[in-house]
């Protein structure tokens, strides 16, 4: 997991060409005017889906990894938190299916981060995470998520 300021997403362009990719389109669009939707980055291996939506309880809620697609995630306006974990030996409630790229465990994170305006978070596959969470209290919050194909399968 990559947690950190937009101001320093030169350093992670390293990781991956599909990761670069997302964090340069993060830099040099402003994605305030942004309507909600999906919209294709580099055709169906990387896009992004700018969501809105108020926060939600984490009792409520579980986390989630995905094997397909890494997320980026970069939060418009707003704060939520973001629970995360190691995905080891937790207890698999949705096993993962290839068709939405998503699995879901029951045990709840290992902590949580608050996510706000500016910041972005980088999600592998052994990545566990509850995004949408009420910081302090329900709010809305705008947010994109960009889905980079994992070149690693």
């Amino acid at each position: 997991m990559v947690f950190d300021s937009l101001s320093n997403a030169h350093l992670y362009f390293g990781l991956s060409s599909g990761i670069s990719t997302a964090l340069q389109f993060l830099l040099a669009n402003n994605l305030n005017d942004m309507p909600i939707g999906k919209y294709p980055i580099q055709g169906d291996e990387i896009f992004i889906m700018v969501q809105e939506y108020d926060t939600l309880d984490a009792a409520t809620e579980q986390m989630e990894a995905h094997r397909k697609f890494i997320d980026v995630q970069y939060m418009i306006q707003g704060t939520e938190l973001v629970g995360h974990d190691v995905l080891h030996n937790q207890t698999i409630s949705r096993p993962y299916n290839s068709n939405d790229d998503f699995l879901l465990v029951s045990n709840k994170p290992a902590f949580f981060s608050a996510f706000n305006q500016g910041t972005f978070m980088v999600f592998f596959p052994t990545d566990l995470h509850m995004p949408c969470i009420i910081n302090g209290h329900s709010s809305k919050v705008k947010k994109a998520v960009i889905k980079v194909l994992n070149t690693n399968l």
